[in-house]
């Protein structure tokens, strides 16, 4: 692949993914959650299922456990998610998803299948399909975070 092929397929894939992050949180406040951004929904996915401690979600945010904090602080202040002692260890928080927050989670995929699902109509199912399992095959190992 020449030069000029990779960027044109690099410029694609990063246009695909900011369209359909933003399609993903269109469709979340469509569903009447207001008040939230893209970045909690990257949030929700590590707090999601057994919660998480303010630091390893910076870590898997890639940002400073103080910025982590703030977002817990909005996203408990919101109502999405709430603080219980650590089952693990005494000195820990651990920040789970309350009832709203699993409800937000929940719009953001059919949201996300939704805009998957216009995809079928322009490539074919078969197309999506083999899109997928090539992507799946490339896809690093590790956490879904933001392109800050």
């Amino acid at each position: 692949m020449q030069n000029s092929e990779a960027m044109a397929l690099s410029a694609a894939l990063l246009a695909v993914a900011g369209e359909l992050t933003r399609r993903i949180h269109d469709g979340v406040v469509a569903r009447g959650f207001e008040g939230v951004r893209p970045v909690h929904g990257y949030a929700f996915a590590r707090l999601a299922p057994d919660g998480a401690t303010v630091t390893e979600l910076a870590v898997h945010l890639g940002v400073t456990k103080q910025a982590a904090s703030q977002l817990v602080d909005e996203l408990v202040r919101k109502g999405y998610a709430e603080r219980r002692p650590h089952p693990g260890d005494a000195r820990a928080r651990l920040v789970v998803l309350t009832e709203a927050g699993w409800a937000c989670a929940r719009a953001a995929e059919e949201a996300a299948a939704e805009a998957v699902r216009a995809w079928g109509d322009v490539l074919g199912e078969a197309q999506v399909h083999a899109l997928r399992e090539g992507l799946l095959r490339i896809t690093p190992d590790g956490p879904i975070r933001p392109a800050w």
